[in-house]
């Protein structure tokens, strides 16, 4: 289980380079014009974690298999989308079938790219993305909230609660905001949100491209993109598109040594995953054998039987109970059988809310 996210922006801000490093393929034509991407390209990234191969290296597993994210480079976008201008309708309805977005924004100045605005200001592309995305919704809106509005008068209670929550998205839109600052009552009128699919109630992660000199600390544009995700609680990280690129077609033994002489600790491509991760609630846990050591994705809160259900849908129904070694046992102790003998294996049930690291193994019976 992971999840998928559209990567977007303004036309040439390095959305198809940074697709491209992440996914380590040319399948997205990078080029120096817009829509040079007009289908979008979906490309699956592996999890790096190194808990996953101290695990592997435990248990002696003969394959160590990474969870994996999905990635969709989509189509530039251009000032009157919301209305079909450029690839906009097109746009839309790509971002519709993500879980997240991925908007990048340009904080780099290069006199040899084209900028479809003919100047850096990244607060001021963000704001050309956010405004037809926002127009998009505003647009749905108006319509479907008096419908829902007339049906909740004959008592209709679904009606009632989803005039209530989309009417405050609607004012929250009018206002210039995006929907996700919706607040919901309860959990049906949270389900009727995201039944809604607005598409700016999507979480939001902020990628800053910058230059090769400022990758380690980012510069004054990026700043100010951090500040503005600091204000509306979505998440931002700084990346190198150019270093990316670099380091996806270099081999992965020489990745480290570039790194460092970068005075940098790790890549771009692990900053947007941890922040992907924290933006939509998601951790792993592990199961480790002679024949492989597996990371699995899954949100925080889910309880032992759904998480069985990752792996196989007779694990979640014919449950009966998960033994598990946390993450940090399993080191310490040298895997399943000093956990064990340690009193660190501990039998969990039906109830019980995997944690991020637990090391597990399910017991069925169907």
């Amino acid at each position: 289980m992971g999840f998928r996210c559209g990567i977007v922006g303004l036309p040439n801000v390095g959305k198809s380079t940074l697709f491209n490093a992440l996914t380590e393929t040319q399948a997205a034509q990078a080029a120096n014009y817009p829509f040079c991407t007009i289908e979008p390209n979906i490309g699956q990234v592996a999890v790096p974690d190194e808990r996953l191969h101290k695990i592997a290296a435990i248990a002696k597993s003969a394959k160590v298999i990474a969870t994996q994210l999905g990635f969709v480079d989509i189509a530039g976008l251009v000032k009157g989308a919301s209305k079909g201008e450029g690839l906009g309708n097109q746009f839309l309805g790509n971002i519709r079938e993500v879980d997240a977005i991925v908007h990048v924004l340009r904080c780099f100045e290069d006199d040899d790219i084209q900028h479809v605005a003919n100047k850096v200001d990244p607060l001021a592309d963000a704001e050309v993305v956010e405004t037809e995305l926002m127009l998009a919704d505003l647009e749905s809106l108006e319509k479907r909230v008096p419908a829902a509005a007339k049906r909740a008068t004959g008592g209709d209670k679904e009606a009632k609660a989803m005039a209530s929550v989309l009417g405050q998205a609607l004012e929250l839109l009018r206002a210039g905001r995006p929907a996700r600052l919706t607040e919901p009552k309860d959990d049906e009128e949270a389900r009727l949100l995201r039944q809604a699919q607005l598409l700016t109630a999507k979480p939001v992660l902020y990628v800053c491209n910058v230059g090769e000199a400022d990758a380690a600390s980012g510069n004054a544009l990026s700043q100010q993109v951090f500040a503005k995700a600091a204000a509306e609680g979505a998440e931002a990280v700084v990346v190198s598109a150019a270093i990316e690129a670099e380091l996806a077609a270099m081999p992965e033994a020489e990745r480290g040594e570039f790194l460092e002489a970068l005075g940098l600790a790790e890549s771009g491509l692990s900053r947007v995953i941890r922040a992907g991760y924290k933006l939509l609630g998601l951790k792993t846990f592990f199961t480790a054998g002679p024949k492989e050591a597996r990371a699995w994705t899954f949100p925080a809160g889910a309880k032992a039987p759904q998480c069985a259900g990752i792996i196989h849908s007779d694990f979640e129904r014919g449950f009966i109970r998960a033994e598990t070694i946390s993450y940090e046992d399993y080191i310490a102790f040298g895997g399943e059988a000093g956990a064990r003998e340690a009193g660190r294996l501990r039998q969990e049930g039906k109830d019980y809310v995997v944690e991020d690291g637990d090391v597990m193994l399910f017991r069925f019976n169907v």
